[in-house]
């Protein structure tokens, strides 16, 4: 008895065939442009998302604010939790403060800021360095504020409280600019 020979391997005509790999490619959703104008070349490139996506255009001297910033909050912050008096008289020229302990809770508020701030230095996530800049304008937007009403109920105008006012409104302004300069969509070439 000879034994009955396996028919010839055959190859499939389907994935030479342009119409078929066309069909099956509109099939998976694969090759056509998704809502933010993406053309992707596999599946898993659309559920993993394109890499390309998610790098940031970052505008001229974001990473120095960053860095600047960081540096900032952890000065104050380390400032506000050694020598809480300095810094109070520092802001507000007067020499006793009741308590230190609101100064050195301002204090760990601030460094825990800063170590956001100093990881979102290191990112290159959009939303992440987005966030990062609205919670500095946030922060010094309520403490342009509180700065003002301070002011106001003393009756006294303090020269450090005056160019901290000058400068928290710069940093607002600051972070805005990049905050909606990192949110802009890139042209398209």
């Amino acid at each position: 008895m000879a034994a009955k020979q396996p028919p010839p391997l055959m190859k499939k005509h389907s994935q030479t065939d342009l119409v078929s790999r066309l069909k099956t490619r509109k099939i998976l959703g694969v090759g056509g442009e998704d809502d933010d104008g993406e053309v992707h070349r596999s599946k898993i490139s659309q559920v993993l998302g394109n890499e390309i996506k998610f790098a940031v255009r970052e505008p001229l001297g974001l990473r120095v604010w960053q860095l600047v910033s960081a540096i900032m909050f952890s000065g104050v912050a380390i400032m506000a939790l050694a020598f809480p008096d300095q810094l109070y008289d520092a802001v507000f020229d007067e020499e006793s403060v009741s308590s230190k302990t609101p100064i050195r809770l301002y204090g760990g508020a601030l460094l825990s800021i800063s170590l956001i701030m100093w990881n979102a230095l290191y990112t290159a996530e959009k939303v992440i360095i987005r966030w990062t800049l609205l919670t500095e304008a946030c922060y010094f937007a309520v403490q342009f504020l509180v700065t003002t009403v301070s002011l106001v109920e003393s009756s006294r105008i303090a020269t450090g409280a005056v160019l901290l006012l000058v400068s928290r409104a710069l940093f607002i302004l600051i972070s805005i600019y990049y905050y909606y300069q990192v949110g802009r969509r890139p042209k398209k070439l």
